[in-house]
């Protein structure tokens, strides 16, 4: 049986779209991996290419704005901020929620150093969540 699992985050651009890679590259077959967005802002090059030095390519993943009609197919809903989790609707009986809050990389600033050095410290956690529920999942 294959989970399917949907990361929501504000924009799909950082947060949700690692999270999206880590569980495909981590979960295999048995999970059935999606992100969205409450908007669509488009994909973070600073979060592809921390996610590239990882090994996981995310530049094929989309970002997207939250489909109705997925909600009804998932088993587990993941926000990963705060925004999308008070902006999530409603959702079937038959979906868990969890909400897995973690620091926007996008705001981060600084030097480029800096900035890519929170970037990979929200991956590196974002990784550990990941493997944490494919354990227990």
């Amino acid at each position: 049986m294959r989970h399917h699992v949907l990361f929501l985050c504000t924009g799909n651009s950082c947060r949700s779209q690692m999270a999206e890679g880590w569980l495909k590259q981590l979960g295999g077959d048995r999970f059935e991996v999606y992100s969205a967005g409450i908007v669509a802002h488009g994909k973070n090059p600073r979060a592809l290419a921390v996610m590239q030095e990882a090994g996981v390519d995310i530049s094929k993943q989309e970002s997207e704005m939250l489909n109705p009609q997925l909600l009804n197919r998932l088993d587990f809903l993941v926000s990963v901020c705060g925004h999308a989790d008070e902006s999530c609707p409603a959702l079937p009986a038959t979906c868990r929620k969890k909400h897995w809050p973690f620091d926007d990389p996008a705001r981060a600033s600084g030097t480029e150093e800096e900035i890519m050095a929170e970037f990979r410290r929200v991956r590196d956690q974002i990784r550990a969540r990941i493997e944490r529920f494919v354990a227990r999942t």
